[in-house]
């Protein structure tokens, strides 16, 4: 059985490089019926925060991820990692160490004045003397000192790391007790039997560590896929800018949780030329030996299309409650499938359509005064009266046909073009030149208030 996982720090925002790994380990444990753990990686209390931990599961629920069984938080596992400290300095395999942080200091100050790779030099490894005075230890782990450790990689081939050149004996636990991430990291896998890690190539250099800790206390390894990060347009690490900001900040800029997660698997995935997948598509296809060995260029232009898509696929009972986080309320309103039919194929975000709904349904406090400039004409009053008094005439409008005919009659009544009455009446019912179908609009609006927004563009234009 498959069992992935995904282990978040709260110590910021989930960006969504994180919450793309998250997705590629969800769709994995779910193509195999495994299971999807989240771990919450908070034990470097100093920096923990609770509104980030809070942060994270709201996004989870938002995005409908589930995550099997109960969240795991590291802070209240200490006592299993004091257990497995033990174990291995009673087994002979860690061991105190006594050097102070100035004996350390020192130690990096002349390795570096001597272009060598700072590292511990493993004074302690093997110390039999008297132990320091007024020196609380951390615990190191004895890691191998020769040879060489492959990471067995399902996106990079196997990886290998020489023992020398980027091992020592890494602290497992601090002076105050406390365990280390690739020490906790390395338990904590093994003990809730996840056996494919999917996370960033960041983690890469991690890796050998954690495998040490793996050997050391007779655990399995997993199989590990490590992601090439996401890149900007110039090919460089993602910033605030680009997109790499808070996942719930896509929500609030209009984003539907199809439309993320659809972009983010196809951040270094691809199923041949197929860019729209459905979760059930992606559960089906997914598969991480397809996760592409190169960087991923994130692209706000492919999020937007994507978003579009989705939008205008949503039914218009559900796209109408999404709206409402707009303070839009539109479920009971008597022509919303018009208005939303008329607004699908304009809007790139939901935020994007909560404007555009407002501008149909809300009466214009103001008009464009290039518009204006452009489209009232020294007849366009004259017309405007003459549309509006056989609006006021008629008693049976409601369908955009009906309005339509009414243009029509006063087109060939007063023998002008479609845009002599089109443009200033436009700007009457919006304000603006740009919009749905005029007959649309007042379909929606309706009588009332159809001949409220032209005699007020009349009294304000005369």
């Amino acid at each position: 059985m498959v069992v992935t996982r995904f282990a978040p720090s709260p110590t910021g925002y989930l960006h969504i490089g994180g919450l793309r790994t998250a997705l590629f380990s969800y769709l994995w444990a779910k193509k195999n019926n495994g299971k999807f753990f989240l771990r919450i990686e908070d034990t470097d209390k100093a920096r923990n925060s609770v509104e980030a931990a809070e942060a994270i599961l709201k996004a989870f629920e938002w995005l409908g991820l589930e995550h099997h069984g109960e969240i795991v938080y590291q802070s209240s596992r200490d006592s299993i990692y004091a257990q497995y400290i033990k174990q291995l300095l009673d087994e002979g395999k860690a061991y105190y160490c006594y050097m102070s942080k100035e004996e350390l200091t020192e130690l990096r100050e002349t390795q570096m004045a001597n272009k060598q790779r700072t590292m511990y030099n493993g004074k302690y490894r093997d110390f039999s003397g008297e132990t320091p005075e007024g020196v609380e230890p951390v615990v190191r782990i004895k890691a191998p000192q020769t040879g060489a450790i492959t990471v067995k990689d399902g996106v990079k081939g196997d990886v290998v790391f020489q023992a020398k050149d980027i091992l020592d004996d890494f602290v497992i636990a601090r002076a105050d007790g406390s365990p280390t991430y690739n020490f906790v990291v390395a338990v904590d896998d093994a003990l809730m039997g996840v056996n494919e890690v999917i996370r960033g190539d960041d983690h890469l250099s991690n890796t050998p560590k954690q495998i040490v800790v793996y050997e050391a206390l007779g655990f399995e390894i997993p199989k590990f896929y490590h992601v090439p990060m996401i890149h900007n347009q110039e090919g460089k690490k993602l910033s605030k800018r680009d997109g790499a900001t808070d996942v719930m900040a896509y929500k609030e800029m209009g984003y539907t949780p199809e439309a993320l997660l659809n972009f983010l698997v196809r951040l270094g995935w691809s199923y041949g030329d197929q860019e729209i997948f459905s979760m059930a598509e992606m559960v089906e296809l997914f598969n991480p030996k397809d996760i592409n060995k190169s960087a991923s260029i994130y692209s706000t232009d492919k999020l937007d299309w994507l978003n579009a898509h989705y939008i205008k696929n949503t039914p218009n009972s559900k796209l109408a409650e999404l709206l409402s986080a707009y303070g839009l309320i539109l479920t009971s309103h008597d022509k919303k499938e018009i208005l939303l039919d008329a607004l699908k194929d304009r809007a790139k975000t939901l935020k994007e359509m909560a404007y555009l709904v407002n501008e149909i349904i809300q009466t214009p406090a103001s008009y464009d005064e290039k518009a204006v400039k452009k489209a009232f004409k020294s007849d366009s009053i004259e017309i405007l009266n003459t549309f509006g008094a056989k609006i006021s005439a008629c008693e049976e409008l409601h369908l955009p046909t009906d309005y339509h005919a009414v243009m029509e009659a006063v087109v060939n009544e007063m023998e002008i073009g479609f845009g002599k009455i089109g443009q200033p009446l436009r700007i009457a019912l919006l304000g603006k030149l740009s919009g749905p179908g005029l007959d649309t609009v007042m379909a929606i609006i309706g009588k009332n208030e159809t001949m409220l927004r032209i005699a007020n563009a009349i009294t304000a234009h005369r």
